[in-house]
């Protein structure tokens, strides 16, 4: 036996109780430090909502009323409600059988040869500047066609909405139990019928949920509202998508643009209403996944 050998076996006997060694008092102070300042970004993070929220609250409250709701311009907002309404609904039905089936593919078909590319795809477009993809498809659509649109500007925010609800579909079907899957081809049922039938009504929760958070994010865009659907009035409300529709973004843009107190206070309302949209879309989703959760837990 080596010299080294017997010195260690020495040192350490593992019948014998373990002692604290001269490094925990060391780690232990490293780990408090550590959760102190993931203690204060949190409470930062927080800290900079409520500032932001209370500022919009303090500053919107006094323009908004039925009038100012309901009635279209100068004195209202209620075609650029409308408008942005239409646009993101537009996207999200182009968006939404898109990201679903992505989702389908990676976690029913792909294997690992062609899941991580694909995955890698959908990272790196979640990632994508908005105002590059508005300007894609502003030389490939409205420099093209000569003419704004609402049409175009529901194409970038669908490709906005796709990664997001492909990511977050994917994540629930792996929640989906396997017994399930088992059960299925056990008893010879197809694996599109099994699809249809078992696997997607088992995630219906999990695919609202990240659809509703991608809807969240696209409805507060701006860039692509601005370079493809930004010339629209909002006197009227505008049904055809492919002309302009008067959206909420363009029109706070607008406003914080003019030298007019009164436009100021108009853009603190809408800016009000916009954040409740996406506050409220944002706590549905959660309460809708953690409702998911719990019934795949089943």
């Amino acid at each position: 036996m080596s010299l080294f050998r017997r010195k260690v076996e020495q040192e350490f006997d593992p019948t014998q109780p373990l002692v604290a060694t001269g490094n925990l008092g060391r780690r232990h102070a490293v780990s408090r430090v550590a959760q102190g300042v993931a203690v204060v970004a949190a409470l930062a993070a927080v800290a900079v909502l409520v500032i932001v929220i209370w500022a919009v609250v303090s500053h919107g409250a006094k323009a908004i009323n039925w009038t100012f709701i309901t009635s279209g311009y100068p004195t209202g907002i209620g075609p650029y409600l409308v408008g942005t309404a239409e646009i993101v609904a537009i996207a999200t039905l182009m968006a939404m059988p898109i990201g679903v089936l992505i989702a389908l593919f990676l976690s029913e078909y792909a294997g690992r040869r062609w899941a991580r590319p694909v995955q890698l795809v959908l990272d790196v477009m979640n990632g994508l500047p908005s105002i590059i993809i508005a300007l894609f498809l502003y030389i490939l659509i409205v420099a093209a066609t000569k003419q704004q649109s609402g049409f175009a500007a529901a194409i970038a925010l669908a490709i906005i909405e796709v990664p997001l609800i492909a990511r977050g579909t994917q994540e629930v079907l792996n929640l989906v139990p396997g017994a399930q899957r088992e059960a299925a081809d056990a008893l010879g049922v197809a694996r599109w019928r099994s699809i249809l039938t078992i696997i997607l009504p088992a995630a219906s929760g999990g695919i609202v949920t990240a659809t509703l958070l991608s809807v969240a994010r696209a409805a507060g865009e701006t860039a692509p509202m601005l370079l493809l659907n930004s010339l629209a009035k909002g006197d009227a409300v505008q049904f055809n998508p492919f002309h302009e529709i008067p959206n909420v973004p363009v029109r706070i843009f607008q406003l914080s643009e003019e030298a007019n107190p009164e436009g100021f206070t108009e853009a603190w309302g809408l800016s009000l209403i916009l954040i409740a949209i996406i506050l409220a879309l944002g706590l549905g989703s959660r309460f809708l996944l953690n409702r998911s959760k719990r019934k795949l837990a089943r």
